[in-house]
């Protein structure tokens, strides 16, 4: 590329050194499997890569070299990898008999390819390819990427690192950057001599150079995918501790220790759990966890094998800022991609069509572990929340099958969404369900123990539970995992007969934009029905339109006992109105499963909303914390969507205050030494939503805590600071919204700063929102914060903020990743409920997206599109509601 021409002959010598030969053992070498989707041509296969990486972090470039072994399958002239914004400078091939031929290049930006052009027939065969090259360090993550940060001392610093997933090695590497072609990996770095480097592999030598570097070689890899490899450098430091055979770490800016301890133990803790349920040990001799600043639009953290990446507000525990809550998803996520060190990392999904092997896998395994180890968080809910998301995706014509069709880097990257992660999640608990847990473990060990250092597909899961013995699993697999949608089940008759209820389910399909359509011609499921009224439950599988059960007893009649199944249920008038009077009775997690369940059918008008607001009302006010949460976050959306009608609002603050003040007042503004763990996740929805609503007690206290931290900046609990300010800044004056501004910019702490400076976008007065997103283009929040602060103008202003973005569109782009820029703009705009914003949206994506690359835009306008027509109805309906109570 053009920026790199005037680097000197002496930097490209740099990178001049002695590779090993590195060659992959025997039983390592990968084949070509010509059934697997590609964007290469199916003429070679690497075997080895031996990589050598000189960065220049104060430059923003890295120079580069590789020499990859490889096997030539099918006779061809050239050979052709992926590489994207590298400036390759010389290529040579070495045959068998060690004969030099040099090569030309020639590039393809679109295509992100090298074609490496030798002037003969390469006859099949092993060669040697060495190539040199120079490449950019980015500052959003993708490839090699820089992030800036202040350490304890507030001296200004930057660390690079890399993030692959899910075609970015080519930007480090020319590479046959897919999945399927494995292969071995040795890395060689050159770094600052007081420096941390850090890999996938352990240290293996490193050698100290003149002028203050050191030349870092790490131990060979095992055959892997490309988008695995990871690289970081830094002023790091490391603490450890084994966990059976592994040594786990987490690597973390130099000063930062302590606030790692809690993610370590965690680590640990995992791995063994892991290494008991796969049955397969984790091979690898260490398994770091590495901490980055900042944040992406895209992930949080990534599953590179042996050293996991991910960013600080999600690893480190600082007790100056981080809940409760985010205590517990340090714990969750470390599980999430400590997963993927088996699904994903040691067998791994043949070609993106399959992300969610990986992705739904992880996010089950995230919510089981937690479960078992930590039962009283509650993750039983969370995983009926995670459907709940799911179904908000789901239930709209613009959503795809689990399974689904990629044959571009852009369908790659909008392949991370909702129903690969949360859809994949609960079709797989379904399943699980099904099988019988023993009988699910028993298939997984299976499937590791054949596949593993191998890619799989879809199907292959499926033989490998089945082989455990859960008959017929795969017929309903395929009906959850190839066709998108949601089975709806309708209870159309349910008779007491005998101390039985004899019931006749209906299947159809739910929702939100295609009522009439999917009614009048519905998708088929093979449906696991759970059903009990408070006895025994009984199951079975649905088969075609009419299914009849008997379930014994005669009390409320619950459909998807457990809430493991993945549809809606449509009671009768009658049945819902029994369930509601036996709702404090229900177990939790089926409470939570039911308000939802009931509220979607409201919102989608297949009720009134009066029938699910009565289900909400029923709400004791001893229920389980989390289901207190659901309530009042619910109760709370209708407030909001009443900002034209002061009188409608009244009443629903008035019902939050007294259902929820109590219980706030109950479990206190301040934690409580030894007090339930779920007291203290829902104290900061209690306090933020209450103040939200004008209780004059919440919002004294913040005001108080406000005007204490000028005096003394302990004066807020760290778990409770960021809710406290949220009440501040979404009310903030002038005179607060400086005040916030001026404790971001001296905030030291990265997980500090940046949450700081994301509260400056939720003000709600216009001028103090523009006044964020101006200071969102400047250099001083840095460069992966900014896009969160407009993000957060979005929520309160999603208008403003949506004109902004596509006023300033070169320049925010420059804030995002390349991953996540189709998406970004789509979910700025995705929060309005404005007609104009439609226009806007589809004008922005036929100026500057590809068709396929329109998904988030066109879900976006769904949404939109969804709300404006539903809205009138829902506030009409729940108005009638609170006008008869």
């Amino acid at each position: 590329m053009s920026q790199f021409r005037s680097v000197s002959a002496a930097l490209l010598a740099a990178t001049a050194l002695t590779f090993l030969a590195g060659p992959a053992l025997a039983q390592d070498r990968d084949t070509v499997d010509t059934s697997v989707p590609t964007q290469l041509p199916r003429t070679a296969v690497p075997h080895h890569y031996a990589i050598q990486t000189v960065p220049y972090a104060d430059r923003l470039i890295h120079s580069g070299s590789v020499r990859i072994s490889l096997e030539v399958v099918k006779a061809t002239s050239a050979l052709v990898l992926n590489a994207a914004d590298l400036d390759i400078k010389t290529a040579t091939l070495y045959d068998a008999a060690n004969r030099r031929i040099d090569g030309q290049v020639a590039l393809d930006a679109d295509a992100q390819t090298a074609t490496f052009d030798f002037g003969e027939t390469l006859a099949p065969g092993d060669y040697t390819l060495d190539v040199t090259y120079l490449g950019t360090i980015n500052t959003q993550a993708n490839g090699l990427f820089a992030l800036d940060y202040k350490n304890p001392a507030g001296a200004d610093k930057r660390a690079l690192f890399t993030q692959f997933e899910a075609p970015d090695a080519r930007r480090f590497v020319p590479s046959w950057d897919e999945p399927d072609y494995k292969a071995t990996f040795d890395l060689t770095a050159t770094v600052p001599a007081d420096q941390m480097a850090v890999s996938n592999m352990p240290i293996a030598t490193s050698q100290d150079l003149a002028g203050g570097l050191k030349r870092v070689s790490f131990d060979t890899s095992p055959i892997m995918s490309s988008y695995l490899l990871f690289f970081g450098t830094g002023e790091f430091g490391r603490i450890t501790k084994m966990a059976g055979d592994t040594e786990v770490g987490i690597v973390m800016g130099k000063g930062n220790e302590e606030k790692a301890r809690y993610a370590l133990d965690a680590e640990a803790e995992v791995l063994n759990y892991f290494n008991d349920y796969f049955g397969t040990p984790y091979p690898l001799p260490k398994l770091d966890n590495v901490a980055g600043p900042g944040q992406s639009q895209f992930f949080s953290a990534m599953e590179n094998w042996g050293a996991i990446f991910t960013f600080e507000r999600i690893l480190l525990n600082d007790p100056a800022i981080t809940t409760e809550s985010e205590r517990h998803a340090i714990f969750s996520v470390q599980a999430h991609e400590i997963a993927h060190q088996w699904f994903g990392d040691l067998v791994t999904m043949a070609w993106w069509d399959d992300l969610w092997l990986n992705e739904g896998f992880a996010s089950w395994m995230e919510n089981k572990t937690t479960q078992t180890l930590r039962p009283e968080w509650g993750a039983d809910i969370d995983s009926v929340s995670s459907r709940e998301a799911a179904m908000g995706q789901d239930a709209y014509a613009t959503t795809h099958p689990i399974v689904q069709t990629i044959r571009t880097v852009e369908q790659t990257n909008q392949a991370f969404d909702g129903i690969t992660y949360s859809k994949g999640e609960s079709v797989i608990g379904m399943l699980e369900d099904y099988a019988g847990a023993d009988v699910w473990q028993r298939g997984i060990q299976a499937y590791i123990a054949k596949h593993q250092y191998r890619n799989t597909r879809t199907d292959d899961l499926w033989e490998a539970i089945e082989g455990a013995g859960a008959a017929g699993l795969t017929r309903i697999a395929h009906d959850f995992t190839l066709q998108p949608g949601i089975p709806l089940i309708t209870v159309n008759s349910a008779q007491c007969v005998a101390g039985n209820t004899e019931l006749v389910l209906d299947q159809s399909e739910f929702s939100r934009d295609r009522r009439a359509e999917t009614a009048a011609s519905p998708q088929s499921w093979h449906v696991p029905i759970a059903a009990s009224t408070g006895g025994a439950t009984v199951k079975k599988i649905t088969d075609g339109r009419e299914t009849a059960m008997t379930v014994p007893g005669c009390g409320p009649l619950l459909i998807n006992k457990g809430q493991q199944g993945y549809f809606r249920t449509d009671y009768q008038p009658a049945q819902l109105a029994a369930l509601t009077a036996a709702f404090a009775g229900l177990d939790p997690v089926d409470q939570y499963g039911l308000l939802n369940n009931e509220y979607s059918l409201s919102l989608g008008g297949y009720q009134p909303m009066g029938e699910a607001l009565d289900l909400y009302a029923a709400i004791p006010s001893d229920a389980n914390r989390k289901v207190l949460g659901e309530g009042l976050g619910t109760i709370y959306g209708l407030y909001s969507m009443f900002d034209d009608n002061p009188a409608a609002q009244a009443k629903l603050g008035a019902m939050i205050d007294t259902t929820y003040a109590p219980v706030l007042d109950q479990i206190g503004l301040v934690p409580r030494a030894g007090e339930p763990v779920m007291d203290t996740t829902l104290r900061p929805t209690l306090i933020a939503i209450l103040g939200a609503v004008g209780s004059a007690r919440v919002n004294d206290e913040a005001a108080r805590l406000f005007a204490a931290l000028a005096s003394n900046p302990d004066a807020i609990d760290g778990s409770l600071k960021r809710t406290w300010l949220s009440l501040i800044a979404r009310k903030a004056s002038a005179a607060d919204w400086d005040k916030i501004h001026a404790m971001a910019k001296a905030a030291t702490g990265s997980v500090e700063r940046s949450s700081l400076y994301q509260l400056l976008g939720a003000a709600e007065d216009e001028a103090l929102a523009s006044k964020t997103l101006a200071l969102a283009l400047t250099p001083e929040p840095g460069a992966t914060i900014s896009a969160t602060m407009i993000g957060s103008v979005a929520g309160q202003h999603p208008e403003l903020a949506l004109d902004f973005v596509l006023a300033h569109l070169d320049e925010v782009s420059q804030l995002i990743d390349k991953s996540a820029q189709s998406r970004a703009v789509a979910g700025i705009g995705s929060g309005s409920d404005q007609e104009a914003t439609i226009a806007k949206l589809e004008a922005y994506a036929a100026e500057h997206l590809e068709p396929g690359a329109r998904k988030p835009v066109e879900q976006a306008i769904a949404g939109i599109r969804s709300r404006l027509a539903d809205r009138p109805r829902i506030k009409s309906e729940t108005l009638s509601w609170l006008n008869a109570r």
